[in-house]
């Protein structure tokens, strides 16, 4: 378990960050210009204040947004807030945000610390359950674990066995796209469900909650990771695709997902357990494949290896991606210089995509492929990636 937040103020770095959201900059400049002069921790500590007061500023307005993601983008224990989510509670401990870690008690609270009930097995509603029982770990606070721990002994009582292979359902039955989803038969589930059953364990002292999600996390890995391309099938409907340039289709944020999960639990797992060395080992092999296919311009391409199916930016993959690296980087276990330099140019990307208000622009929207971006599109779990990329940077000395 992480030390708990240290209560104090906030660093005059930040300070100096929130001064710069009141900027004469006008609203479609990026940041570039108002971080030129800061070290790059300096600047990962400018940039994640102003996005997460950017967010937290827009909770209640979603007009930005196009109209038929209002709904599933309201409710914080959707998925698409809770990947936000995971990504503040990263910058919340690692800066001491003691605004940020107040709305994250409010909105557990407000929300009963429940998980949504309608799809019981769906890792996407597994993802808030992350928040509660990081508040839980910061705060002492035993009741926001209650409903997980019930819902997923529920789960282990009645546990899935379904195939992993997608195949679609018509008409989709309850918000899935098949009926496998009631395991981690997608790359995302690999981000949303698996450090939750993980904080569980690790609080409760039970290991049944991590036996669980261990087993089924490599079930997914050998069933989704291609061990040529040293990257994730989004789910096995891709198998045998192909993009306009003859190569298979490894969608950016689905393999985002998993990276940026990886660091995330290898954070979480015990010292002595007995997968860690495996989930090193595949963090590694990954980090490989995702370095090869990252575009001269710090990006990584919706497609990632047809970086011409979708020419322009896109940031919650390149997000998700720069903190996995930085996070390798930081923590000594990838050394070689291509990775120094992938981060840095990821992190350059990412400043570039960040206006000067902090809204995050160039997010593909909701979705399971590699689809074109507007520069203008922004989301929740874009602003997490942004975050958690943030969050490591503030660490950064090479």
């Amino acid at each position: 378990m992480k030390n708990k937040l240290a209560i104090c103020g906030l660093s005059v770095l930040i300070a100096l960050a929130t001064a710069a959201c009141n900027s004469t900059y006008s609203k479609n400049e990026t940041t570039s210009a108002a971080t030129q002069n800061l070290s790059i921790s300096q600047s990962a500590q400018d940039i994640g204040q102003r996005v997460s007061q950017w967010q937290l500023n827009n909770l209640d307005d979603l007009s930005y947004l196009a109209e038929r993601y209002h709904n599933s983008s309201s409710d914080p224990k959707k998925w698409i807030q809770a990947a936000f989510y995971i990504g503040l509670t990263r910058w919340t401990e690692t800066v001491d945000d003691v605004q940020a870690l107040q709305h994250i008690t409010q909105m557990s609270k407000a929300e009963n610390y429940a998980l949504l009930t309608k799809r019981p097995m769906h890792a996407d509603d597994h993802a808030i359950g992350q928040t509660y029982l990081w508040l839980a770990e910061q705060t002492n606070n035993m009741a926001a674990i209650k409903p997980t721990q019930q819902h997923f002994d529920t789960i282990l009582a009645n546990k899935p066995t379904v195939s992993l292979e997608m195949i679609e359902e018509h008409p989709n039955r309850r918000g899935f796209e098949g009926a496998c989803q009631d395991r981690w038969c997608w790359s995302d589930a690999l981000f949303m469900a698996p450090r939750t059953w993980l904080k569980l364990a690790n609080i409760t002292g039970e290991n049944k909650y991590f036996d669980y999600a261990d087993k089924e996390f490599w079930a997914t890995t050998d069933y989704l990771f291609s061990e040529e391309h040293h990257l994730y099938f989004r789910d096995s409907r891709y198998f045998t695709e192909k993009s306009d340039n003859g190569k298979p289709v490894f969608w950016s944020r689905g393999n985002g997902w998993v990276f940026a999960g990886l660091p995330l639990i290898i954070d979480d797992l015990p010292q002595d357990h007995p997968s860690r060395s495996k989930y090193i080992s595949l963090y590694k092999r990954f980090a490989d494949g995702l370095v090869r296919a990252q575009k001269t311009d710090g990006y990584w391409a919706p497609s990632l290896l047809d970086p011409d199916k979708v020419k322009t930016p896109e940031t919650s993959g390149t997000g998700f991606i720069t903190f996995g690296l930085a996070w390798g980087v930081n923590n000594g276990i990838l050394t070689e210089q291509k990775y120094i330099t992938a981060v840095t140019k990821g992190w350059n990307a990412i400043q570039k995509a960040v206006q000067a208000d902090g809204k995050v622009n160039w997010v593909q929207q909701v979705g399971k492929s590699p689809d074109p971006v507007a520069e203008h599109e922004t989301q929740f779990y874009g602003v997490g990636a942004v975050l958690l990329a943030a969050a490591e940077m503030t660490k950064w000395s090479h």
